[in-house]
Protein backbone atom coordinates (compact mmCIF):
# COMPACT_ATOMS: atom_id res chain seq x y z
CA UNK A 1 0.00 0.00 0.00
CA UNK A 2 1.61 3.62 -0.71
CA UNK A 3 0.49 6.67 -1.04
CA UNK A 4 0.67 9.12 -4.05
CA UNK A 5 -0.69 12.36 -5.98
CA UNK A 6 -2.74 12.35 -9.24
CA UNK A 7 -0.78 15.47 -10.60
CA UNK A 8 -1.80 19.04 -10.24
CA UNK A 9 -0.57 20.92 -6.99
CA UNK A 10 -1.33 24.72 -5.60
CA UNK A 11 0.97 26.90 -7.65
CA UNK A 12 2.66 29.82 -4.84
CA UNK A 13 1.05 33.30 -5.59
CA UNK A 14 4.37 34.18 -6.24
CA UNK A 15 5.05 32.03 -9.08
CA UNK A 16 1.91 33.04 -10.69
CA UNK A 17 2.84 36.54 -10.62
CA UNK A 18 5.87 35.65 -12.46
CA UNK A 19 4.06 33.84 -15.02
CA UNK A 20 1.70 36.77 -15.29
CA UNK A 21 5.25 39.69 -15.46
CA UNK A 22 6.56 37.48 -17.89
CA UNK A 23 3.85 37.00 -20.67
CA UNK A 24 3.33 40.96 -19.98
CA UNK A 25 7.29 40.91 -21.46
CA UNK A 26 8.98 42.48 -18.24
CA UNK A 27 10.71 39.60 -17.39
CA UNK A 28 12.48 36.94 -19.51
CA UNK A 29 12.60 33.37 -19.82
CA UNK A 30 15.54 32.48 -17.49
CA UNK A 31 14.10 34.47 -14.44
CA UNK A 32 10.53 32.62 -15.84
CA UNK A 33 12.38 28.86 -15.92
CA UNK A 34 14.26 29.95 -12.33
CA UNK A 35 10.89 30.37 -10.59
CA UNK A 36 9.11 26.92 -12.14
CA UNK A 37 12.56 25.34 -10.28
CA UNK A 38 11.93 27.09 -7.39
CA UNK A 39 8.20 26.11 -7.41
CA UNK A 40 9.30 22.77 -8.27
CA UNK A 41 11.01 22.26 -5.04
CA UNK A 42 8.50 23.62 -2.90
CA UNK A 43 6.20 21.06 -3.82
CA UNK A 44 8.68 18.60 -3.25
CA UNK A 45 9.28 20.06 0.28
CA UNK A 46 5.64 19.52 0.94
CA UNK A 47 5.18 16.24 -0.55
CA UNK A 48 8.17 15.22 0.95
CA UNK A 49 7.29 16.60 4.72
CA UNK A 50 3.60 15.35 4.51
CA UNK A 51 5.02 11.57 3.90
CA UNK A 52 3.83 10.64 0.50
CA UNK A 53 5.63 7.93 -1.06
CA UNK A 54 5.27 8.64 -4.60
CA UNK A 55 5.08 12.61 -5.98
CA UNK A 56 5.07 14.42 -9.29
CA UNK A 57 6.31 18.57 -9.46
CA UNK A 58 2.67 19.34 -9.17
CA UNK A 59 2.54 20.66 -12.99
CA UNK A 60 3.79 23.95 -12.20
CA UNK A 61 4.79 24.53 -15.70
CA UNK A 62 1.33 23.36 -16.40
CA UNK A 63 -1.57 26.07 -17.23
CA UNK A 64 -3.74 23.87 -18.79
CA UNK A 65 -3.86 19.58 -18.61
CA UNK A 66 -4.75 19.79 -22.58
CA UNK A 67 -3.09 22.96 -24.11
CA UNK A 68 0.62 22.05 -22.39
CA UNK A 69 0.87 19.28 -24.23
CA UNK A 70 -0.75 20.64 -27.92
CA UNK A 71 1.88 23.61 -27.93
CA UNK A 72 4.48 21.18 -28.22
CA UNK A 73 2.63 18.44 -30.60
CA UNK A 74 3.19 19.65 -34.39
CA UNK A 75 -0.54 19.58 -36.31
CA UNK A 76 -2.44 21.60 -33.24
CA UNK A 77 -3.07 25.69 -33.09
CA UNK A 78 -4.44 27.39 -30.78
CA UNK A 79 -6.91 29.96 -31.53
CA UNK A 80 -7.57 31.79 -28.65
CA UNK A 81 -9.52 30.69 -25.24
CA UNK A 82 -12.85 29.09 -24.88
CA UNK A 83 -15.29 29.35 -21.63
CA UNK A 84 -15.86 25.87 -19.94
CA UNK A 85 -17.89 27.08 -17.25
CA UNK A 86 -18.63 30.10 -15.13
CA UNK A 87 -15.77 32.38 -15.94
CA UNK A 88 -13.52 30.10 -16.34
CA UNK A 89 -11.62 29.87 -19.67
CA UNK A 90 -8.78 27.71 -21.41
CA UNK A 91 -7.28 27.88 -24.59
CA UNK A 92 -8.87 24.97 -26.69
CA UNK A 93 -6.75 23.52 -29.09
CA UNK A 94 -7.26 22.86 -32.87
CA UNK A 95 -6.02 20.18 -34.67
CA UNK A 96 -4.90 21.73 -38.48
CA UNK A 97 -2.17 19.63 -39.66
CA UNK A 98 -1.02 15.97 -39.60
CA UNK A 99 -0.25 15.43 -35.60
CA UNK A 100 3.36 14.81 -35.51
CA UNK A 101 6.12 14.42 -32.65
CA UNK A 102 7.93 17.31 -32.41
CA UNK A 103 9.54 17.82 -29.13
CA UNK A 104 9.70 16.30 -25.68
CA UNK A 105 6.52 16.91 -23.74
CA UNK A 106 7.69 15.99 -19.84
CA UNK A 107 11.12 14.64 -20.05
CA UNK A 108 12.48 17.29 -19.14
CA UNK A 109 9.54 18.32 -15.82
CA UNK A 110 10.85 14.37 -14.91
CA UNK A 111 14.56 14.74 -15.47
CA UNK A 112 14.49 18.28 -13.06
CA UNK A 113 12.40 16.20 -10.58
CA UNK A 114 14.59 13.49 -10.24
CA UNK A 115 17.27 15.73 -9.98
CA UNK A 116 15.98 17.09 -6.43
CA UNK A 117 14.44 14.32 -4.59
CA UNK A 118 15.21 10.64 -4.04
CA UNK A 119 11.58 10.19 -3.72
CA UNK A 120 9.90 7.10 -6.27
CA UNK A 121 8.31 9.25 -8.95
CA UNK A 122 4.91 8.93 -11.46
CA UNK A 123 4.99 10.99 -14.53
CA UNK A 124 1.08 12.40 -15.59
CA UNK A 125 0.58 12.70 -19.17
CA UNK A 126 -2.89 13.70 -20.43
CA UNK A 127 -4.20 10.69 -23.36
CA UNK A 128 -4.73 11.00 -26.95
CA UNK A 129 -8.48 10.29 -26.39
CA UNK A 130 -9.20 13.28 -23.59
CA UNK A 131 -6.43 15.59 -25.78
CA UNK A 132 -8.69 14.90 -29.36
CA UNK A 133 -12.14 14.97 -27.13
CA UNK A 134 -11.09 18.43 -25.59
CA UNK A 135 -9.46 20.08 -29.09
CA UNK A 136 -11.54 20.46 -32.84
CA UNK A 137 -10.70 18.91 -35.15
CA UNK A 138 -10.34 20.38 -38.65
CA UNK A 139 -7.77 17.72 -40.33
CA UNK A 140 -8.85 14.14 -39.73
CA UNK A 141 -11.76 12.85 -41.29
CA UNK A 142 -13.44 11.54 -37.94
CA UNK A 143 -12.60 11.71 -34.39
CA UNK A 144 -11.41 8.36 -34.49
CA UNK A 145 -8.59 8.90 -36.80
CA UNK A 146 -7.55 11.90 -34.85
CA UNK A 147 -6.89 9.83 -31.78
CA UNK A 148 -4.71 7.12 -32.98
CA UNK A 149 -2.78 9.48 -34.70
CA UNK A 150 -2.28 11.48 -31.38
CA UNK A 151 -1.61 8.02 -29.78
CA UNK A 152 1.45 6.99 -32.03
CA UNK A 153 3.04 10.67 -31.11
CA UNK A 154 2.28 10.00 -27.06
CA UNK A 155 3.64 6.64 -27.62
CA UNK A 156 6.96 7.89 -28.88
CA UNK A 157 7.04 10.32 -25.75
CA UNK A 158 6.39 7.51 -23.44
CA UNK A 159 9.43 5.22 -25.11
CA UNK A 160 11.74 8.37 -24.77
CA UNK A 161 10.63 8.96 -20.84
CA UNK A 162 11.47 5.18 -20.45
CA UNK A 163 15.07 5.63 -21.70
CA UNK A 164 15.62 8.54 -19.35
CA UNK A 165 14.82 6.60 -16.36
CA UNK A 166 10.66 6.74 -16.00
CA UNK A 167 8.81 3.68 -14.60
CA UNK A 168 5.69 4.81 -13.81
CA UNK A 169 3.49 6.74 -16.58
CA UNK A 170 0.24 8.01 -15.47
CA UNK A 171 -2.36 8.34 -18.57
CA UNK A 172 -4.54 11.44 -17.91
CA UNK A 173 -8.14 10.19 -19.25
CA UNK A 174 -10.89 12.36 -17.63
CA UNK A 175 -12.67 12.53 -20.78
CA UNK A 176 -13.23 8.98 -21.34
CA UNK A 177 -16.36 8.27 -18.36
CA UNK A 178 -18.33 10.98 -20.76
CA UNK A 179 -18.20 8.92 -23.65
CA UNK A 180 -19.25 5.76 -23.39
CA UNK A 181 -20.03 4.81 -26.50
CA UNK A 182 -16.52 5.69 -28.17
CA UNK A 183 -15.26 3.39 -25.12
CA UNK A 184 -13.82 0.77 -27.63
CA UNK A 185 -11.87 4.13 -29.25
CA UNK A 186 -10.10 5.09 -26.11
CA UNK A 187 -9.13 1.27 -25.39
CA UNK A 188 -7.63 0.62 -28.80
CA UNK A 189 -6.01 4.05 -28.36
CA UNK A 190 -4.63 3.18 -24.67
CA UNK A 191 -3.08 0.05 -26.74
CA UNK A 192 -1.00 2.21 -29.31
CA UNK A 193 0.36 4.59 -26.33
CA UNK A 194 1.39 1.66 -23.68
CA UNK A 195 2.69 -0.60 -27.07
CA UNK A 196 6.49 -1.53 -26.95
CA UNK A 197 6.95 0.87 -23.36
CA UNK A 198 8.80 -1.46 -20.40
CA UNK A 199 6.81 0.74 -17.71
CA UNK A 200 4.26 0.30 -15.29
CA UNK A 201 0.65 2.43 -16.44
CA UNK A 202 -2.01 3.94 -14.63
CA UNK A 203 -4.66 5.79 -15.95
CA UNK A 204 -6.63 8.30 -13.87
CA UNK A 205 -10.60 9.14 -14.66
CA UNK A 206 -12.98 11.43 -13.29
CA UNK A 207 -16.04 13.04 -14.28
CA UNK A 208 -18.66 11.60 -16.18
CA UNK A 209 -20.50 8.10 -15.18
CA UNK A 210 -18.30 5.11 -14.45
CA UNK A 211 -21.26 2.54 -14.22
CA UNK A 212 -21.19 3.23 -18.48
CA UNK A 213 -18.02 2.22 -19.06
CA UNK A 214 -17.70 -1.31 -16.74
CA UNK A 215 -16.81 -3.53 -17.56
CA UNK A 216 -15.17 -2.60 -20.52
CA UNK A 217 -12.74 -0.38 -18.87
CA UNK A 218 -11.17 -3.63 -17.08
CA UNK A 219 -9.76 -4.56 -20.15
CA UNK A 220 -7.72 -1.98 -20.78
CA UNK A 221 -3.85 -2.33 -21.11
CA UNK A 222 -2.61 -1.23 -18.14
CA UNK A 223 -1.54 -2.15 -15.12
CA UNK A 224 -3.75 0.60 -12.91
CA UNK A 225 -6.39 1.96 -12.54
CA UNK A 226 -7.17 5.62 -10.87
CA UNK A 227 -10.68 6.31 -9.50
CA UNK A 228 -11.75 9.32 -7.70
CA UNK A 229 -14.51 7.65 -5.03
CA UNK A 230 -14.37 10.59 -2.32
CA UNK A 231 -16.32 13.20 -4.08
CA UNK A 232 -18.73 10.28 -5.17
CA UNK A 233 -19.39 9.07 -1.57
CA UNK A 234 -17.55 5.75 -2.58
CA UNK A 235 -20.71 4.31 -3.59
CA UNK A 236 -18.73 2.84 -7.32
CA UNK A 237 -16.56 0.90 -4.92
CA UNK A 238 -19.51 -1.61 -6.00
CA UNK A 239 -18.43 -1.75 -9.38
CA UNK A 240 -15.48 -2.98 -8.64
CA UNK A 241 -17.04 -6.08 -6.55
CA UNK A 242 -19.59 -6.69 -8.89
CA UNK A 243 -17.22 -6.98 -11.83
CA UNK A 244 -13.89 -8.91 -10.15
CA UNK A 245 -11.55 -6.17 -10.17
CA UNK A 246 -8.33 -7.36 -11.11
CA UNK A 247 -5.68 -4.85 -11.11
CA UNK A 248 -4.02 -2.72 -9.26
CA UNK A 249 -6.35 0.30 -7.62
CA UNK A 250 -5.63 3.76 -7.63
CA UNK A 251 -7.88 5.30 -4.83
CA UNK A 252 -8.91 8.23 -4.87
CA UNK A 253 -10.21 8.85 -1.05
CA UNK A 254 -9.16 12.98 -0.60
CA UNK A 255 -12.40 15.05 -2.26
CA UNK A 256 -10.46 17.77 -3.81
CA UNK A 257 -14.03 19.57 -4.52
CA UNK A 258 -13.82 20.54 -0.82
CA UNK A 259 -11.88 22.82 1.52
CA UNK A 260 -13.22 20.73 4.32
CA UNK A 261 -10.00 18.73 5.45
CA UNK A 262 -11.37 15.30 6.34
CA UNK A 263 -9.90 13.58 9.73
CA UNK A 264 -7.45 10.41 9.78
CA UNK A 265 -10.98 8.31 11.05
CA UNK A 266 -12.74 9.55 7.52
CA UNK A 267 -9.94 8.26 5.48
CA UNK A 268 -8.97 4.87 7.63
CA UNK A 269 -12.67 3.97 7.20
CA UNK A 270 -12.40 4.69 3.08
CA UNK A 271 -8.89 2.64 3.07
CA UNK A 272 -10.61 -0.51 4.56
CA UNK A 273 -13.19 -0.79 2.61
CA UNK A 274 -10.96 -0.46 -0.75
CA UNK A 275 -8.99 -3.29 1.02
CA UNK A 276 -12.14 -5.22 0.68
CA UNK A 277 -11.88 -5.18 -3.15
CA UNK A 278 -7.69 -5.40 -3.41
CA UNK A 279 -4.97 -6.69 -0.83
CA UNK A 280 -2.97 -3.92 0.34
CA UNK A 281 0.32 -4.51 -2.43
CA UNK A 282 -2.20 -3.52 -4.96
CA UNK A 283 -3.57 -0.40 -3.44
CA UNK A 284 -2.05 3.13 -4.53
CA UNK A 285 -4.12 5.84 -2.33
CA UNK A 286 -4.72 9.14 -3.58
CA UNK A 287 -6.64 12.49 -3.84
CA UNK A 288 -9.58 12.05 -6.06
CA UNK A 289 -7.80 14.35 -8.50
CA UNK A 290 -5.59 17.29 -9.02
CA UNK A 291 -5.40 19.49 -5.97
CA UNK A 292 -4.32 22.68 -7.72
CA UNK A 293 -7.79 24.67 -7.18
CA UNK A 294 -7.36 24.21 -3.25
CA UNK A 295 -5.31 26.81 -1.08
CA UNK A 296 -2.28 25.08 -0.73
CA UNK A 297 -2.37 25.38 2.97
CA UNK A 298 -5.45 23.30 2.66
CA UNK A 299 -4.19 20.55 0.19
CA UNK A 300 -1.25 19.96 2.24
CA UNK A 301 -3.27 19.06 5.18
CA UNK A 302 -5.09 16.71 3.58
CA UNK A 303 -2.18 15.20 2.24
CA UNK A 304 -0.98 14.70 5.82
CA UNK A 305 -4.12 13.70 6.84
CA UNK A 306 -4.29 11.04 4.09
CA UNK A 307 -0.68 9.71 4.94
CA UNK A 308 -1.25 9.82 8.34
CA UNK A 309 -4.38 7.24 7.56
CA UNK A 310 -2.46 5.40 5.34
CA UNK A 311 0.49 4.75 8.24
CA UNK A 312 -1.99 3.97 10.92
CA UNK A 313 -3.71 1.37 8.53
CA UNK A 314 -0.50 -0.28 7.91
CA UNK A 315 0.35 -0.49 11.16
CA UNK A 316 -3.18 -1.96 12.67
CA UNK A 317 -3.05 -4.42 9.38
CA UNK A 318 0.82 -5.54 10.17
CA UNK A 319 1.71 -4.29 6.61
Amino acid sequence: MKTTVVGSYPKPKWLLRIVEMYKEGKIDGKVLDEAYKDAVKSVVKDHELAGVDIIWDGEMRREEMTSYFTERIDGFKIYGEVRVWGNAYYPKPSIVGELRYREELAINDFLYLRSVTDKEIKVPVTGAYTIVDWSFNEYYKSKEEAVYALAEVLNKEFRELVKVGANYIQIDEPAIPTHPDEIEVAKNAVETMVKGVNAYFGIHMCYGNYEAIFPDILDFNVDQIDFEFANRRFEDLRLLKEYGYDKDLGFGCIDVHSRRIETVDEVKKAIYMALDVVEPKRLYVDPDCGMKLLPRDVAFEKLKVMVRAVNEVREEIGE
